[in-house]
């Protein structure tokens, strides 16, 4: 699909930052190494997204086809392919990918591909639930509607998406976390606000908000949300 001017320029940013800034704090964040203690909350505060995000999806899987969008290192596409789904996981960093390739259990081979990419490419077909966990947070309301979007357009059933919830914390925090070394500095993320996201969401009149959960642990903010084909 064509991608718009700040999609396509956040995405490089990003790219650059995964692949050559941070790939090893990144790999150290999603494993038991010991990490500093700011990035210990930001371990907590994903481990706590994504066990959400998870508790949403059916136990049973099987027959079901899953899209991880902007799958990282791949824990959460291994928890659903345990749980029977066939996963594609997509990500930008092909340094990240390697890891979720190397990490994932080899009984799950047959159910789990994960490759290098753009999220809203459609080459992969169809899938009845899409996982898209802290891989939006860095696009404004728009955007985030705009790739939700093209994502609904292949999804038969639901897709579980993060935003960064703009909140006077959380901007309180990303001023002081500019004082903290490079190396747990995150990537750049724009906060939205929830209410002019529903609106942007609004324009997809075939799909609904259901349940939705914010997670707040330390220096890691993200707010969950369900949506649902109707």
């Amino acid at each position: 699909m064509a991608t718009s001017a700040t999609y396509s320029e956040v995405r490089a940013r990003l790219a650059d930052y995964f692949d050559r800034t941070a790939h090893a704090q990144w790999v150290a964040l999603t494993s038991d190494a010991p990490v500093s203690r700011i990035r210990a909350t930001v371990r907590a505060g994903r481990d706590e997204m994504r066990a959400t995000l998870l508790s949403w999806l059916p136990h049973d899987m099987t027959g079901l086809r899953l899209l991880d969008a902007g799958c990282g290192t791949g824990a959460l596409a291994v928890e659903a392919a345990r749980r029977g789904a066939e996963v594609v996981g997509v990500d930008l960093s092909p340094g990240l990918v390697a890891i979720a390739r190397e990490r994932a259990p080899a009984a799950l081979s047959g159910r789990l591909r994960v490759v290098a990419g753009d999220m809203l490419a459609a080459e992969d077909g169809e899938f009845d639930h899409v996982v898209a966990m802290d891989s939006l947070i860095h696009y404004p309301a728009g955007e985030i509607a705009r790739a939700l979007g093209a994502l609904a357009a292949r999804t038969r059933r639901s897709i579980l998406f993060t935003f960064a919830p703009r909140t006077p914390l959380l901007a309180a925090m990303h001023a002081v976390g500019r004082l903290f070394p490079r190396a747990d500095r995150a990537p750049m993320i724009a906060p939205v606000a929830e209410r002019r996201l529903h609106r942007e969401l609004a324009i997809h009149p075939r799909w609904t908000p259901a349940r939705s959960q914010r997670v707040a642990r330390g220096f890691y903010t993200s707010h969950a949300m369900e949506w649902v084909r109707g």
